[in-house]
């Protein structure tokens, strides 16, 4: 009795287990990153990132070397932390990662034609320097939020602000206030006078382009800018009643907010 022919495979038949596994491979890709991206900031909590993906970056796109190095938050000048948040996000302590007062005023500025005011707070630019590339974008900006959200609910707030600043961008190939404090001054983090803090942190958003060393009427003037304020904000506090009652302080100022909205 002669055998029976198997079918050949139809053509429509090979496109399907085609697309069978290139949605697989997908698939696995995306769930690998997904588990990915939530132990890196899980790991971080208590390691300490020994290269973030700016880092790389700049030296392949720019050749510079990689002056890094860590110092615990407590070997940092508490004027350095003063006027971080001063200048860059004077609620750290009350929001949740997001300030959206700054959000409204950046927006709204935006909206009629002033200048592009920045609105990311301390752990938004902790997220995007750790664990992101520099180029903005819808995509970057999606990723950014996603980490906030993880970092804000994983870290302690004093953790944000000791990873943050130990990988921030303070001049090119220079990372952290340890670098930018024996780059620039010759000297320690834990060292760094008010003045010397006020003027490195005056380079943000620019820190490629201005130099702390090479004080102009621009520097000069957002230095003393941000001397007094930090003056005004004092010493940071990470205990839990300084954060409970900074928490408290965000939430009435946003109720405001939003009822001031309405009207």
């Amino acid at each position: 009795m002669a055998k029976s022919k198997k079918p050949l495979k139809s053509g429509s038949g090979k496109k399907k287990g085609f697309f069978r596994t290139f949605f697989k491979i997908v698939g696995y890709t995306l769930l690998t990153l997904f588990i990915l991206s939530l132990l890196m900031p899980l790991l971080y909590k208590w390691v300490n990132p020994p290269v973030t993906p700016l880092m790389l970056i700049r030296k392949v796109q720019y050749g510079y070397s990689i002056e890094y190095e860590w110092r615990d938050l407590d070997q940092i000048s508490q004027n350095m932390v003063q006027c971080a948040v001063a200048s860059e996000d004077n609620r750290f302590l009350g929001h949740k990662g997001f300030d959206m007062a700054a959000i409204d005023r950046a927006i709204e500025e935006r909206e009629h034609g002033g200048r592009r005011r920045g609105a990311s707070t301390i752990s938004q630019q902790t997220a995007k320097n750790v664990f992101l590339w520099p180029k903005s974008s819808w995509v970057r900006k999606g990723c950014e939020a996603y980490f906030t959200f993880l970092i804000e609910h994983m870290w302690s707030k004093e953790r944000i602000m000791e990873v943050y600043l130990n990988v921030i961008e303070m001049g090119p190939g220079i990372y952290g206030a340890e670098a930018a404090a024996q780059h620039y001054y010759h000297t320690s983090a834990k060292h760094l006078t008010l003045r010397q803090s006020a003027l490195i942190t005056a380079c943000y958003p620019n820190p490629l382009k201005r130099n702390p060393t090479r004080v102009t009427s621009y520097l000069n003037r957002r230095a003393a800018q941000i001397m007094g304020m930090s003056k005004k904000v004092g010493r940071i506090k990470y205990d839990d009643a300084t954060v409970a009652a900074a928490r408290e302080r965000y939430l009435k100022s946003e109720e405001k907010r939003k009822n001031r909205k309405k009207k």
